[in-house]
């Protein structure tokens, strides 16, 4: 017989106290997920209990009170032996956090229950005891299982661990194993097989971002669904199969975000996708935490994109050193020109978001301390528990207001190959959200909402060592033609917007290096990508960047450093070992440059200091200078014209060096210069000893003692 809801007027039944009860918001949660219990999972109502009291050999009898337990069996109930499931329920209005269900946390440990479950009637979140590990531990699955398998120990925990959380190692290898069966039944190119192994990971997440349809993304369930949209279709081959159904819901999912093109087809024989759905099942990507997950990922991105499609990624160490030391904060804008895999803008992410959480946590730990007193003495108070709710719910509302403008309108990043634009994208997701900001385009260029003069921190690792050719043009194409998009800027930006378009639409069939200044000294892409990064920062704001340390040193690229030092302070140079950089492919050895765009005084001051140096010391040289020229312009003796301008050209170094000189000293300011010999990773990826970390901590306090920013 199916259990269905009772309600009397204001008031709904409770089967398992045979009684009713006032219908609040909380009791109808209740009520519904006893029934879901009874109808879905089989299990008895006499073996489930309302308003528990949970004891504790620290609280005595305590006054805790769980809002449904479920025992193995009556006879378990009856004997009052330890529960199977506490479950923690909230009104269906009631955002479900982890933090906020701290009478959740308090029964876990207080019951020893091998099963904790909380739900406001949308969502379920299901976590198992991780008995071994003090303080309790909770661990996420999938769902809660059904009454059948809690006799039997074996099933009992062959069910538990069907979905369970990554551990690195686990989710490189797993999907490792997933590109070799691409490559093996399909003979795919790596890069392809990469493709693919993306689209499935999407559909995956999709799924599991949808808690009722969860297990749809099951080998099993697959089949069963497979089979009756073969049978609703009928045997036209023409149609659509359902593995690119599934596929198809991704991109509709995913419309706004520009990650599959709208003819895009998964590329693969089914065969193949039931292999990797059945490899894949017992996972939850979604609950895994995103470190584990994000590393895992960006080994395997390494062992993949690196040895096989050589693409470029900088190491973790070197990235968090460098978010570490950056201080990225939440009202600032950050920006990655050519972010390949996304590593550093995950990592301000990450850190930016880590921070926005911690303060909430601690807002709502000084809001319980008011409402329930210390110790939480008045935890079963009804009342102050409905005003710690209403609480919750507005201070969720804001925590995900600010989280949302993090992930939507903070981060934005572009890359101009395409497969890792869509990398990134995965990546991202795999780390937690902000995925919005990527874009596929050209980083020289003003695109989407990356432009000139808007942001407030960049984190950059260039392209090494390859030019741009004086050919190559600005044309037609590269004009920004989604004029829904375009509007949508222009509407979110206004003017900046417009004038950012000029960049393109007024310098068409011009050179691309016209638009710079520095091309006339180097047309290297890592001397263009400083230009371009300084461009798009607001004064005064930082920019970190990872250079080839000739770049540094080398006497041809002096006009290069020139040009840089006259519009940005340099706060910290660090030398790191070539080997870091082994691992991802370089083969020269890199320094990490920090600078500080000049302030509007700053900039004025430097002009000043540098205009008045020039002017005198040039007066001081043209006594010399002025004869040997005009004797230059009369002379016709080929050996003596040759003499003069040796001369020349000595006299003209000898004052250049003497006005760099004099402008050094009078715009003074102290650089950092660090040197590291070993940086957290080797050669082949292993961890090792990393001065990087006290490095950030020793660099951080010299900040905060000098007031940089």
């Amino acid at each position: 017989m199916v259990l269905e809801i009772i309600q009397e007027k204001w008031k709904i039944k409770s089967f398992i106290r045979n009684k009713f009860f006032e219908a609040t918001p909380e009791e109808i949660v209740r009520q519904e997920f006893v029934c879901k219990l009874v109808n879905d999972y089989w299990y008895d109502i006499e073996q489930m209990g309302e308003e528990v009291k949970l004891t504790s050999s620290q609280r005595g009898n305590g006054k805790a009170r769980a809002d449904i337990v479920v025992w193995k069996s009556k006879e378990e109930k009856n004997a009052n032996k330890t529960a199977f499931l506490v479950v923690e329920l909230k009104a269906s209005h009631i955002h479900l956090k982890v933090e906020d269900c701290y009478q959740w946390y308090n029964y876990a440990t207080w019951s020893r229950a091998k099963l904790f479950a909380v739900c406001n009637g949308k969502e379920l979140q299901v976590y198992k005891t991780v008995e071994e590990e003090l303080p309790l531990s909770l661990a996420p699955i999938n769902d809660i299982p059904h009454a059948s398998l809690i006799q039997n120990d074996t099933k009992l925990e062959d069910f538990l661990s069907k979905t369970k959380e990554f551990t690195g190692d686990e989710f490189s290898k797993v999907l490792q194993k997933c590109h070799n069966i691409i490559r093996n039944n399909d003979k795919l190119s790596p890069e392809s097989a990469f493709d693919e192994i993306s689209k499935i990971l999407f559909i995956k997440i999709m799924y599991e971002r949808k808690p009722k349809q969860e297990s749809i993304f099951s080998f099993k369930q697959f089949q069963k669904l497979k089979d009756a949209w073969n049978l609703s279709r009928g045997s036209s081959e023409t149609e659509t199969s359902y593995m690119q159904r599934l596929f198809e819901d991704v991109k509709q999912e995913f419309k706004n975000d520009s990650i599959f093109d709208a003819h895009e087809k998964i590329n693969l024989r089914e065969v193949s996708f039931e292999q990797i759905v059945k490899e894949l099942e017992i996972y939850n990507l979604t609950t895994t935490s995103s470190d584990v997950k994000g590393i895992a990922f960006e080994k395997f991105l390494w062992k993949t994109l690196r040895w096989e499609l050589g693409q470029f990624f900088t190491p973790r160490t070197i990235v968090n050193f460098m978010v570490d030391v950056l201080e990225p904060r939440e009202w600032e804008l950050i920006c990655d020109p050519s972010c390949g895999s996304g590593g550093f803008l995950i990592r301000a992410f990450e850190k930016i978001r880590d921070d926005i959480t911690k303060e909430f946590i601690y807002r709502k730990k000084e809001r319980q301390k008011e409402i329930f007193w210390e110790q939480l003495k008045n935890i079963e108070d009804e009342r102050l528990n409905l005003k710690y709710d209403q609480f919750l719910e507005e201070i969720n509302k804001e925590e995900a207001s600010r989280i949302t403008e993090l992930c939507h309108n903070s981060i934005f990043w572009t890359d101009a190959n395409p497969r890792m634009a869509r990398v990134s994208k995965m990546n991202m997701i795999m780390h937690g959200d902000g995925h919005n900001g990527i874009h596929h385009n050209d980083w020289l260029l003003n695109v989407n909402g990356i432009f000139e003069k808007r942001f407030d921190v960049i984190l950059a690792n260039p392209p090494f060592g390859s030019r741009v050719p004086k050919d190559l043009k600005i044309e037609e194409s590269d004009k920004y033609k989604d004029e829904i998009k375009k509007q949508h800027y222009i509407d979110k930006y206004g003017d900046q917007y417009k004038e950012a378009l000029n960049q393109i639409e007024w310098n068409v069939w011009k050179p691309l290096l016209s638009l710079y200044d520095v091309w006339a000294y180097s047309t290297l892409t890592e001397v263009l990508f400083l230009e371009r990064n300084l461009r798009l920062l607001k004064k005064w704001w930082r920019l970190w960047i990872v250079l080839p340390e000739w770049v540094l040193n080398n006497s041809n690229l002096q006009k290069v450093r020139d040009y840089f030092e006259g519009r940005a302070k340099i706060l910290l140079i660090t030398s790191i070992p070539q080997d870091v950089f082994v691992v991802s492919g370089a083969t020269v050895k890199p320094s990490l440059v920090f600078l500080k765009k000049f302030t509007i005084d700053e900039e004025q001051e430097y002009q000043e200091i540098s205009k008045n140096v020039t002017d005198e010391v040039s007066k001081e040289y043209d006594v010399f200078l002025n004869p040997l020229k005009e004797k230059l312009k009369t002379t016709k003796v080929k050996d003596e014209k040759n003499m003069l301008k040796s001369e020349i050209i000595v006299l003209e170094e000898k004052r250049d060096s003497k006005i760099k000189k004099h402008i050094k000293e009078q715009f003074n300011y102290q650089i950092a210069i660090a040197e590291v010999e070993k940086a957290g990773i080797s050669t082949t990826w292993a961890v090792i000893e990393n001065e990087l970390e006290p490095l950030a901590k020793e660099f951080i306090e010299y900040r905060k003692q000098n007031n940089l920013w």
